[in-house]
């Protein structure tokens, strides 16, 4: 369970780090799209770097869960802009399915409370 758990965290993790970084990269159709969310560009260095330091906190174990915590309320996020816009809005809520999909099955401490059967 450990390993499998491993395996499906890397997804979320690739794509939050893949989006972190062009974010703080700026490509130059970066504004288009952050205008099509209707946010201004200027917010995206720091929503690179709250993407990427909630990516590290998830990856660490000892940090896991409030990893996966504050990477909730960021896809939250994500998912009501798009919501907001009439955009496609499941790809947040996937990444945020596999984050605690991933952190259930390999952490112990997370199984032991929220079990699947008693």
């Amino acid at each position: 369970m450990f390993w499998a758990g491993w395996i499906i965290s890397i997804l979320p993790v690739l794509m939050l780090l893949m989006s972190g970084v062009m974010n703080l990269m700026k490509p130059a159709d970066l504004d288009v799209e952050f205008t099509k969310l209707g946010w201004s560009e200027s917010l995206a260095l720091g929503l690179g770097i709250t993407e990427l330091v909630c990516t590290l906190i998830y990856v660490i174990p000892r940090t896991a869960v409030l990893g996966a915590i504050l990477l909730t309320g960021y896809l939250g996020g994500a998912t009501a802009t798009h919501v907001r816009i009439g955009d496609q809005f499941i790809p947040p809520i996937v990444l945020g399915v596999l984050v605690w999909g991933g952190l259930y099955l390999r952490d112990v401490r997370l199984r032991a409370l929220l079990p699947l059967r008693s």
